[in-house]
This record gives C-alpha cells, sequence and structure tokens, in this order.
C-alpha cells in the first residue's frame, strides 16, 4: 500500500479511553500536504472537530492531533492505524492526560466501498 492510496473520506466507529469505553461515530477525512505528510480532520458525534498530522510507513499510520475541549482547554493525542486494506483502518488511540490504564480504538471504512458495512 502507498501513502498516496490513503487520502479521503471515512466512516468511523470507537470506543474512548476510559474504564466504560463508551463508543462515538463519526468521520475522518484523510489528505496529503506538498511533502506527503498526512493532514487529519475529525468530526465525532456530529459536534466535536479534531485535528491531526502524520506519518505513514509499513502500512501504519500515526497521527498526531488535538481538540479544544467543552471548557476551551487543548486535548492532545496520538492515534496509530493499521492500514489493513486501503479502505479498512484498524486503530488505537491515547490522550496525553487520558486514564493511562485504557486506550480508545478505532475503525475507519472509507465511504462509497462495500467494505463500509463491514462490522
Amino acid at each position: 500500500m502507498t501513502i498516496q492510496q490513503l487520502p479521503g473520506t471515512y466512516k468511523i466507529t470507537g470506543s474512548n479511553q476510559d474504564e466504560v469505553a463508551a463508543p462515538y461515530n463519526g468521520t475522518l477525512e484523510l489528505a496529503l500536504d506538498s511533502n506527503n505528510r498526512i493532514i487529519a480532520k475529525w468530526l465525532i458525534n456530529d459536534n466535536q472537530e479534531q485535528t491531526g498530522t502524520g506519518f505513514f510507513k509499513d502500512n501504519i499510520l500515526v497521527i498526531n492531533f488535538n481538540y479544544k475541549g467543552d471548557d476551551d482547554a487543548i486535548f492532545k493525542g496520538v492515534v496509530v492505524y493499521k492500514c489493513i486494506t486501503k479502505d479498512l483502518l484498524d486503530g488505537f488511540w491515547s490522550e496525553k492526560h487520558g486514564n493511562p490504564l485504557y486506550l480508545g480504538e478505532e475503525r475507519c471504512f472509507r465511504i462509497g466501498t462495500k467494505k463500509e458495512i463491514v462490522n
């Protein structure tokens, strides 16, 4: 797989970095900048925007992300995706101040593909 195959919009399902593993849904948009670095933008539960930048090697995508919380505090973290195919990403993530006993999880299905309906 190549980095040029990653840009697009993905449907995401995930669970948060806590004991309850609260589920969420949303979208992830991936693009490339002029240096072939990944530019990411998430929209979680239709109301929380997160942005990030990252890199890709050996079918592994790593993105450092951040977002503004309800109290206007900035939260930061990192997500690691294994690129199963160009249409399916399987990942885990952690925030800097998240519960260190847990990892968040996320699956991404490229929108407009048959793999989108796989659970």
